[in-house]
């Protein structure tokens, strides 16, 4: 996860043009298959200008996506951004300016839009979570509630809204989670099956990693489990779905067992309740709907006279 995240914040352009350009020939495979009927019939081939400009306040996160759209279709297309990823803009605000071939930009136009709208729709969203919970000590992480195939672009969204990355994927970090602990027999059972694993052949030979390199974080559901994962030696702590008050108890009880036990909230939460929450002294909250209910922020597209 750590490296992903580097790559994908960071700027290791070969990893990001590689994951952008499979899902603009996706996108745009989807949208136009044969042929635009509309422009092909009644537009002529020139060039034109055009300029992206909101339509409501966020924060944004696509521009990359946005630009290489319309060169898929017009290799020659000039893309000027007055705006840039992680930046806020206000409705009304001119985005951008795209100058190329008319029927490449008309036909590229929706395609372009739709990510620009999704991902600083997610953006906007983790920045609001984040602002809510200045001043505490609790950082804001996505989930795997994610568009399937679109992971990589929505978890980086999340990073542009102040946001921070869970996991990308089951390969990455062990979660064991309630469902794990019934198949297992019990929670001890559990983390020794997983433990045994990480020291294992299979693991060695499956994966490229060190072990005591992948993180262990165990989901609870009460305080008699919070004791048996920490007298585990389990160092990561999933508190989901808890009231406010049980996430008092268990954090205190957390914090009186181990000084450096993390501590993840998640489960139900929202904008009116993140603030009470990172208030009990956890150190993460993770919320799915960063990513699977955030709304589209709004652009259009308009051909310059």
């Amino acid at each position: 996860m750590t490296e992903l995240f580097r790559l994908l914040s960071y700027g290791a352009m070969s990893l990001i043009d590689e994951i952008i350009e499979r899902q603009i020939d996706v996108a745009l495979m989807e949208d136009i298959g044969p042929g635009d009927i509309t422009t092909l019939a009644g537009i002529e081939p020139k060039k034109i200008s055009a300029e992206i400009t909101a339509k409501s306040d966020g924060v944004l996160a696509g521009i990359p996506l946005i630009a290489a759209a319309f060169k898929k279709l017009d290799v020659d297309a000039v893309i000027k951004a007055f705006r840039h990823d992680r930046d806020s803009f206000k409705r009304g605000d001119i985005i951008a300016e795209i100058k190329g071939n008319s029927r490449a930009i008309l036909t590229a136009e929706r395609t372009a839009l739709n990510f620009l709208g999704h991902l600083s729709g997610i953006a906007t969203l983790a920045s609001e979570f984040v602002k809510k919970v200045e001043g505490t000590n609790a950082k804001i992480l996505d989930t795997r509630k994610t568009t399937p195939g679109l992971r990589y672009l929505e978890k980086y969204a999340v990073t542009c809204g102040g946001g921070r990355n869970h996991r990308f994927g089951l390969y990455d970090m062990a979660l064991i989670k309630d469902n794990h602990i019934a198949a297992a027999g019990s929670l001890t059972k559990a983390i020794k099956k997983l433990k045994e694993y990480l020291a294992g052949d299979d693991f060695k030979r499956r994966f490229n990693i060190e072990p005591g390199k992948i993180e262990i974080e165990v989901e609870i559901t009460d305080e008699n489990q919070l004791s048996e994962a920490i007298d585990n030696g389990i160092k990561r702590l999933l508190l989901d779905n808890q009231s406010i008050e049980q996430l008092s108890a268990m954090v205190k009880k957390a914090r009186t067992l181990s000084g450096n036990v993390l501590l993840e909230a998640s489960g139900n939460v929202n904008l009116n309740n993140v603030r009470k929450i990172a208030e009990t002294g956890v150190d993460l909250i993770s919320i799915g709907a960063l990513t699977h209910s955030a709304p589209a922020s709004d652009f259009s597209l308009k051909v310059k006279p």
